[in-house]
């Protein structure tokens, strides 16, 4: 359990941090989700969404070139 400061700051326990991977001077993300807030550092999170982006990159590019096919 963690209390928050009067600038809204919180200590992290231990335990979590070891469990994340979190190190003094990392940046961590806070992502919402269907069940609450997901802690994640930030960059496991820029890799996740980049692989996102990456899909939808080759889907569009798959959706191109069916579009072409159909037009020839």
């Amino acid at each position: 359990m963690s209390a928050v400061t009067k600038k809204y700051q919180v200590t992290i326990p231990k335990r979590v941090r070891e469990e994340l991977g979190i190190e003094s001077g990392d940046k961590i993300a806070f992502v919402k989700t269907e069940d609450g807030y997901k802690i994640i550092k930030l960059d496991e999170f820029i890799e996740e969404n980049a692989k996102i982006l990456e899909d939808i990159d080759k889907t569009v590019k798959e959706m191109k070139e069916a579009i072409g096919r159909g037009m020839e």
